[in-house]
């Protein structure tokens, strides 16, 4: 036998005790030997494939910009009108965060059950968090507050805060003092024009102290304007304080009545929201001039007070 045949018989008895190892000692080695021999597959996109994809992006974007424009235009249309009134680089932001607002507060009239509604609260709680990692929920609105956080950097704060109030709110009672109801003004309405206000990238003092005021107004306005569609379901949330002081019962404004003790509890709670106005008003000279599109809805709750006047108690 010649020196070439001896190492080409002896490669093959190599090959054959290698094999002969690699089942040995099981199935691993054997990938193993395998995945150094296989390389990886790799895939290379289209000019056609990414444009396709692109476009279908473009489109689910677009879907959900149009969500919560109609969303809010149905649910909040004194805030859709001010919302096409903004900048056009922070009106998408905006129309976004009120759609938040709405989705929070249709939640309570819309679930036959109140485990229902805290079940969505907590959705959301967890949405907000998973907009934070960057890994939204496929929801039309959850989308477009990522968007919304990415652009701006929102604070996380201010919507749990709006969630955490709107899920106290499902205890479905009538307040208790009128502290309460602006307490419910300052989480939901002022927290959202903190936002609002972020979004136009002011940080200022004065606006958020004009914020503060405003959002208590339009809590309590909001409470005044829904009373006649929550008593006609037989359900009264305004102050009982107020109510019990003018000696007026949750059954009085079931039914409609337009007594004088009616009218004076209207008086004292409207009265209050005017004097928040009249504060947020004071401080117009040392607020940015930027901060103005954020308080815009402050017009309509003054068009509220002109075309119904305050009744004149005894």
């Amino acid at each position: 036998m010649t020196h070439t045949q001896q190492l080409k018989d002896t490669g093959r008895m190599g090959f054959v005790m290698a094999s002969s190892v690699n089942i040995k000692n099981g199935l691993l080695t054997t990938k193993i030997s395998l995945h150094n021999k296989i390389p990886y597959p790799t895939f290379r996109h289209r000019p056609t494939e990414i444009k396709c994809t692109r476009a279908l992006t473009n489109s689910t974007g677009q879907h959900n910009e149009q969500y919560c424009f109609d969303i809010v235009r149905k649910r909040d249309y004194d805030g859709f009108l001010c919302s096409l009134l903004l900048p056009e680089a922070v009106r998408r932001s905006t129309l976004a965060l009120r759609a938040f607002n709405v989705e929070l507060a249709q939640i309570k009239d819309s679930v036959s059950q109140k485990t229902i509604g805290l079940m969505r609260m907590e959705f959301w709680k967890s949405a907000v968090e998973d907009i934070y990692r960057d890994d939204p929920p496929a929801q039309p609105i959850g989308a477009e507050l990522w968007r919304a956080v990415r652009k701006h950097t929102l604070t996380r704060r201010w919507m749990l805060r709006i969630i955490s109030e709107r899920e106290k709110d499902m205890e479905d009672r009538a307040y208790r003092n009128l502290q309460d109801l602006e307490a419910y003004g300052e989480n939901t309405q002022s927290s959202l024009l903190y936002l609002l206000l972020e979004t136009l990238g002011v940080k200022n003092v004065h606006a958020d102290h004009a914020a503060s005021h405003i959002g208590k107004a339009q809590g309590i306005l909001t409470c005044l304007r829904a009373t006649p569609y929550n008593s006609s379901r037989r359900k009264v949330y305004l102050p009982m304080d107020i109510c019990m002081l003018h000696g007026a019962s949750q059954e009085d404004f079931i039914r409609g009545s337009r007594d004088q003790n009616v009218r004076d509890v209207v008086y004292d709670i409207a009265s209050q929201a005017h004097v928040h106005l009249q504060h947020a008003r004071s401080f117009n000279e040392n607020v940015p001039h930027a901060a103005m599109p954020a308080f815009l809805q402050t017009v309509s709750n003054s068009i509220s007070f002109s075309f119904s006047p305050l009744p004149t108690p005894l």
